[in-house]
């Protein structure tokens, strides 16, 4: 009966183009992703802006046990040091998408980062944006808040949904940001030239206590497990303290905390915060997602995994 039961779950994901799970950190999205892939024959399409870097394992919370042998995408694909941005992710998305299905496999993608999500699910085209020195020279010693600002008046001129809030986390990132909306300013990019994909959208809803409670025992945890290690080691081995500090939260702070800046205990503190506000603008942007348009169906993330996984099943049967 059980077998019978496994074949008709794989006969019905076969007829979806793609499922996405997402939530904001500490949800629980990659083992859920992870239970499904295992009843539906699925691979995962990772989309995290960080975990696209190798050796950045800890911070970025990669947990690759959790796949549980799930085969996966989009992880450890560049190296540390690098600027990995949405135009490459949208290419190596669709690489990954059309390698899956032309095996006959459904892609499952799985992810907090809302605007890698959102860009694929809408088909957005975007060019590679130069760096422009002078722009950022005339940046240089701007506080995030004048950044931030500046770059909220730019995605006014441009009409602009598609920069991530989430990741604006430290002064280089929210720099780039705005390099990104002037360059399009100037240059008007075309837009849904590459194909959108149909999906089903399940969220991982978590009440905001838990979640908070759940991020600061984990980061403790990841502290005792060689956070500090990890990052002394991608320093160590050449990377200048800048280009991770760029990736903010965990590789802002411990950096910052390393090269003397910070203390151990004013880093904790501060990156503590700075995870709770991450996770919050996460689910903002989700919402803003649903504004836009999408249909999220949220399953609560304290249920069962069984009953999480009966939900999604269910879902995916009546998805048309």
């Amino acid at each position: 009966m059980l077998v019978g039961w496994i074949f008709f779950c794989t006969f019905v994901a076969n007829m979806q183009q793609m499922i996405t799970i997402l939530g904001p950190t500490a949800s629980g999205k990659t083992p859920l992703a992870a239970a499904l892939a295992k009843q539906v024959d699925g691979e995962i399409i990772s989309a995290d802006s960080r975990q696209v870097y190798r050796r950045m394992d800890i911070g970025t919370g990669k947990d690759l046990a959790d796949y549980d042998g799930v085969p996966y995408h989009l992880i450890d694909i560049c190296e540390p040091g690098t600027k990995y941005n949405l135009f490459q992710y949208q290419q190596d998305f669709f690489d990954a998408y059309e390698d899956i299905r032309s095996r006959g496999v459904l892609p499952i993608l799985c992810g907090g980062t809302g605007l890698y999500i959102e860009a694929v699910l809408k088909g957005y085209r975007l060019s590679p944006v130069p760096q422009n020195p002078e722009l950022r020279q005339q940046l240089e010693g701007r506080s995030l808040d004048e950044l931030t600002q500046m770059l909220k008046e730019l995605k006014a001129k441009t009409g602009s949904n598609m920069h991530n809030t989430t990741d604006v986390d430290s002064c280089q990132r929210a720099i780039r940001a705005i390099e990104i909306e002037s360059y399009n300013l100037e240059h008007p990019v075309p837009r849904r030239e590459l194909p959108a994909v149909d999906s089903l959208i399940v969220g991982v809803s978590i009440d905001r206590e838990l979640r908070r409670e759940k991020i600061s025992r984990r980061l403790k945890a990841r502290l005792e497990e060689g956070m500090l290690d990890e990052v002394r080691g991608l320093l160590d081995s050449g990377i200048p303290a800048d280009d991770l500090i760029y990736y903010g939260l965990e590789y802002q702070f411990v950096t910052e905390h390393l090269i003397g800046r910070l203390s151990y205990d004013e880093m904790f503190r501060r990156l503590e915060i700075a995870i709770h506000q991450f996770a919050k603008r996460q689910m903002t942007w989700f919402r803003g997602m649903e504004r836009r348009g999408f249909t999220i169906h949220w399953v609560d993330a304290t249920l069962p995994m069984d009953e999480k996984v009966a939900q999604i099943l269910n879902l995916m049967n009546h998805h048309k």
